[in-house]
């Protein structure tokens, strides 16, 4: 079986350039990177780069033969598509208009997408329905790129789980519009709630696109490392494979250790024996 794992751009030193990070992350083992274009100016500046910029980068990748394949769009979350504020509704819409673009001169096939309505503002039924409306339009314009939009299960409780990103998926019902989500976040969420996180899986069951890989623990979601936390690594990713997804991203966080490149290594190493035992239940070797 033949399987994709990707790492999270922050899982690397920022002071790095994309040939560094992209020879790191080839070292460590990875297939991929996913870029990340968060909500800081530095990184919603990238979808501003000239053409020579992302020629340049392009030509990085081919020499490197290493590529990015996906992206994490967490500028929304500074600039949502529910906000009360129109200027920032149309902002949001700008950014995924030029995040779009951004991914289709770089050959990224799967935007991942902040399932927020808001989230520096106060949620209710008007942010709601400008999230739905704003939705519309933007699937409408990764129609036209050919590049899929996958919500990524958050820590908010407007979309932390895949049957919540669901009610939009089916609402809309397009191919270009899935789930992307993120064990970690949804082992949270099913704590909270006191679900089955196999039957959350299953509930995306054609519409999950690719999976982060992250390590949580109840009530932290960020900067842990790997075998700390409780994220059901094995269950999830075989009932993913089931499913017939067969791209996973590692996301963790440099977080200015010295040792970063042993500590990326030994992610790898981690996340290859939890897919590989995963692939063990879903396809049980067979007696001589």
């Amino acid at each position: 079986m033949r399987i994709s794992l990707g790492i999270y751009e922050k899982a690397m030193p920022n002071f790095l350039s994309f040939r560094e990070k992209f020879r790191l992350a080839k070292e460590a083992g990875f297939d991929y990177m996913e870029i990340s274009i968060d909500e800081s100016d530095e990184k919603l500046q990238r979808l501003d780069y000239t053409k020579e910029q992302i020629s340049e980068i392009k030509k990085v990748m081919e020499e490197e033969d290493f590529f990015i394949r996906t992206m994490c769009l967490s500028g929304h979350r500074k600039y949502p598509l529910g906000s009360h504020d129109e200027n920032i509704r149309n902002k949001s819409l700008e950014i995924m208009e030029k995040a779009l673009k951004l991914a289709d001169e770089l050959g990224i096939r799967i935007i991942q997408l902040a399932g927020y309505d808001v989230y520096y503002e106060e949620g209710d039924e008007e942010t709601r329905e400008y999230f739905r409306n704003n939705l519309k339009k933007v699937v409408n314009m990764a129609a036209s790129y050919g590049v899929v939009l996958g919500f990524e299960t958050m820590e908010t409780e407007f979309m932390d789980t895949i049957s919540k990103a669901m009610v939009y998926i089916n609402e809309i019902n397009s191919p270009y519009l899935g789930v992307y989500p993120d064990i970690g976040n949804l082992k949270n969420a099913c704590v909270l709630y006191k679900r089955d996180i196999i039957e959350e899986i299953d509930s995306g069951k054609g519409h999950i696109f690719a999976a982060h890989l992250k390590e949580t623990i109840t009530g932290v979601y960020r900067n842990m490392d790997f075998g700390t936390g409780h994220t059901e690594y094995i269950p999830c990713i075989a009932a993913l494979l089931k499913q017939g997804v067969r791209i996973f991203t590692g996301e963790f966080w440099y977080q200015g250790e010295e040792n970063y490149k042993e500590k990326i290594i030994g992610a790898n190493g981690f996340l290859r024996e939890k897919i590989k035992r995963a692939i063990e239940l879903v396809e049980p070797s067979q007696p001589h």
